[in-house]
């Protein structure tokens, strides 16, 4: 009787290996991906147009970083990445539109801090773009480091931390710099455009907004130093378990993805893939999708329709955009950098 009944029990463990991803019973809905699903689109927005993670065309449609990682979530969730509304919001945070569902995600937010983590009723997901304020100077005066600056107009802006840090900075490398202050980074644009300085400090993504304004973006280089930090990553609202591990498994989908070598060009190819690691990537093993809501491919679908982080990374600050950033601190980990994900994978495949 004990044998039959661990026969039967290991015949019960084989079936669930073997049943289809597709056949698997998806978790209840909670309340925010019941809503996302009754409206038929997802509403996600970013805290300002910037070039490079979100940027108005002409033909009236949103492009960017940002948007793209939006655009991954509806797929996620409706297999459609046109089942989307973005929308920009002025202002460094904007939490009440999250309180009272206006928006369901805010794809790049403030950056991550103790205070807008506990506060706010709003919840950081995890890293997905890591800044810092760094110079940008031209070409020209061929330096390669911050640490070669010296004897020069900075422009800065007259507020927040960027003056602390560009004088904390003079003060530790006993560099001389005349401070060119301005209020906002419209001006900071026009001023070094004009010759009013002779480098610009400032958040690197603002640098890179900056120099693709530019008639001649290669004439200018971004220093790799970075003499703060700021981390962003999209931020959800709090309570609501489900969404939350449904934003943070997408992108760390999209990471890990790139660090498996899955792309949007390859990735149809990739069927017959024998690896665990493949295999769970395409929903063909593992319970890890239909656990939060979402169908066991969700991964495959959001990677042929809008690619790998690397893939977003390079479409949005590639060289065919004018402005060839470095990935940098945006590098994978294995690559030098600090993007991460843990690995896409299930305890019934591996046993733990």
């Amino acid at each position: 009787m004990i044998w039959t009944r661990r026969f039967g029990a290991a015949i019960v463990a084989i079936l669930a290996l073997v049943v289809p991803a597709s056949a698997q019973t998806l978790a209840p809905d909670g309340p925010t991906l019941a809503a996302v699903r009754a409206r038929g689109h997802l509403i996600c927005a970013g805290s300002d147009p910037l070039p490079g993670f979100a940027q108005l065309g002409v033909d009236g449609r949103w492009t960017g970083f940002d948007v793209d990682f939006c655009r991954a979530v509806a797929v996620a969730i409706f297999g459609d990445p046109s089942a989307l509304v973005f929308k920009a919001m002025s202002g460094s945070a904007r939490f009440a539109e999250l309180q009272t569902g206006d928006v369901d995600l805010i794809a790049r937010d403030a950056d991550w801090t103790m205070r807008r983590d506990t506060r706010y009723s709003a919840r950081y997901v995890a890293p997905s773009f890591y800044d810092g304020q760094a110079f940008m100077v031209s070409q020209a005066r061929d330096a390669v480091s911050a640490y070669q600056l010296d004897n020069l107009r900075v422009c800065v802006l007259d507020e927040g931390d960027e003056l602390a840090n560009l004088r904390e900075f003079a003060f530790v490398t006993q560099a001389t710099f005349t401070e060119v202050l301005y209020e906002d980074r419209e001006d900071l644009a026009v001023a070094y455009q004009k010759g009013l300085c002779d480098a610009v400090s400032a958040p690197a993504s603002w640098l890179n907004a900056i120099r693709r304004g530019l008639p001649d973006p290669a004439s200018q280089r971004i220093l790799p130093e970075r003499i703060s930090k700021s981390v962003f990553g999209p931020v959800v609202r709090e309570g609501d378990d489900q969404w939350f591990k449904i934003v943070r498994w997408t992108l760390f989908s999209l990471i890990d993805a790139e660090e498996a070598g899955v792309t949007s060009l390859n990735i149809q190819s990739l069927e017959a893939a024998k690896t665990h690691r493949i295999r769970r990537l395409l929903g063909l093993e593992g319970t890890f999708g239909p656990a939060i809501g979402l169908p066991a491919d969700f991964i495959k679908k959001v990677v042929t329709a809008v690619g790998n982080y690397g893939e977003i990374f390079d479409r949005n600050f590639g060289a065919n955009t004018g402005a060839g950033v470095a990935r940098g601190q945006n590098a994978l980990w294995s690559n030098g950098g600090l993007i991460y994900a843990p690995n896409v994978e299930d305890g019934s495949v591996n046993g733990n």
